[in-house]
């Protein structure tokens, strides 16, 4: 095994001859087999242990083998001691509380020393251990790809090797290790797999993990091309404008795997599978105007769209005085400007040209509230601003997001749609107050 595991480096180039490594090492037979291969191997390294004191005197036992492990190879020792009151402070259960705390803390030694990496003696039997229990939590393609043999600051020298080849290797050089006695114990999902679900495997097929470590190979190298493809179609379909994305309703339902593309579309925005299949019966229903939610993320699906963007967004009331020169409106710089004399009238709804004497400052730029109402450019009789909203077809998602400027008691803008007739310019207007998006 020995020469196969120098080969596996170099092929790899996991490990270089010139660097010191932490080794994260608990004292049994994976961690111990990867230790007795790097010295074989010429790499250097420290080694990193913690006590939990889960397992009392046996705890005590793999710490004492760990000292005397530290010692025969000639390498430093780095050691931390804990209790079950400190993991209990933290959140989850107390296997992840343990990991968590474990992983801080070769963190801290790996900078703190100036190693260039962790090195954790995952193997191919670990691997499909975690690939099963992804599977069983219902993920999806990315829960088949398992842990990679390099990822940040940590590397796993041993994924390439099973189980069966670390323990003959031990084995034949008559090397010892430690036994965790809970590993035995089928109180975690991981053991049952270990302890149950794989010896089964094994013995009605032959070569069973063996095949099912390289079919999942297989699969992530298919999950690969699928991710390449999948960022093509999205950069192609869906359309960002502003703080809003578009997706086209009749595109999304000509694809095949419509619901892996949505989903990955979404699930940045805290969109699950189970929204997206909810999405789809709205669609298939007709709904229109059905809105879905995911934390700060709001999906509305319009007529021919599904829109993206914030659930709401915040904006404190915002004067603008007489002497102002520029406002922020929603990320859109606004130039204000006060012209006289003859001016062509800007009709785009971007921008806003109102009659400057029919003003009282300051303006207050806000959110419209539920109510408000104001006479529309070319009308003669108040409007609800939710009705003209209505009326625009202006998505509700988009809704949340329009802003009215206040002139004492009267709106006379509704920011990017429309001005108020009351302070439109005319053949009288002398000054202009003119709002240029830049």
């Amino acid at each position: 095994m020995e020469e196969l595991f120098k080969n596996h480096l170099r092929s790899k180039k996991l490990l270089d001859q010139n660097k010191i490594y932490l080794l994260a090492i608990s004292g049994g037979i994976d961690s111990v087999c990867l230790g007795y291969l790097l010295r074989s191997s010429g790499i250097g390294f420290a080694i990193a242990h913690v006590n939990f004191g889960l397992r009392e005197k046996e705890s005590d036992g793999d710490e004492a083998f760990v000292r005397s492990l530290a010692k025969e190879w000639g390498v430093e020792l780095h050691l931390i001691n804990t209790n079950i009151k400190e993991l209990d402070e933290r959140e989850g259960s107390l296997q992840m509380a343990a990991r968590e705390f474990r992983y801080e803390w070769f963190d801290q030694v790996l900078k703190s020393n100036g190693y260039e990496a962790l090195l954790v003696a995952h193997h191919a039997d670990d691997q499909l251990e975690t690939i099963f229990l992804n599977l069983l939590r219902g993920t999806g393609i990315e829960g088949i790809y398992g842990m990679s043999e390099v990822r940040g600051d940590i590397i796993r020298p041993l994924l390439g090797f099973s189980r069966a080849e670390i323990i003959s290797y031990m084995v034949q050089n008559s090397l010892k290790w430690r036994e965790d006695s809970s590993n035995q114990k089928n109180e975690y999902k991981r053991n049952i797999l270990r302890n149950k679900v794989f010896p089964l495997l094994e013995e009605g097929f032959t070569e069973g993990l063996k095949i099912m470590d390289s079919s999942f190979s297989r699969l992530k190298d298919t999950g690969k091309a699928f991710f390449f493809l999948y960022e093509k179609w999205k950069n192609e379909m869906v359309i960002k404008e502003g703080d809003y994305q578009y997706l086209s309703i009749k595109e999304i339902g000509k694809i095949p795997g419509k619901h892996s593309m949505l989903y990955y579309w979404l699930r940045d925005f805290g969109f699950s599978f189970a929204d997206v299949q909810d999405v789809f019966t709205s669609i298939e229903k007709g709904e229109s105007g059905k809105t879905f939610y995911a934390g700060e993320s709001m999906l509305n699906k319009d007529r021919d769209y599904l829109i993206l963007g914030k659930n709401d967004f915040e904006w404190e009331p915002k004067k603008i005085e007489i002497h102002d020169i520029s406002i922020l409106i929603k990320e859109k710089k606004y130039d204000i400007l006060q012209l006289q004399g003859e001016i062509d009238i800007d009709k785009s709804k971007e921008n806003a040209m109102l009659d400057f004497d029919k003003l009282m400052f300051p303006l207050v730029i806000k959110k419209w509230e539920s109510g408000d109402r104001f006479i529309p450019l070319g009308m003669d009789k108040p409007k609800k601003i939710s009705d003209l909203l209505v009326d625009l077809k202006v998505p509700l998602i988009q809704k949340k997001q329009v802003l009215v400027l206040w002139s004492g008691g009267e709106i006379a803008w509704v920011v990017g749609i429309r001005i108020g007739e009351l302070f439109k310019c005319d053949s009288k207007t002398k000054k202009v107050l003119y709002f240029k998006n830049k």
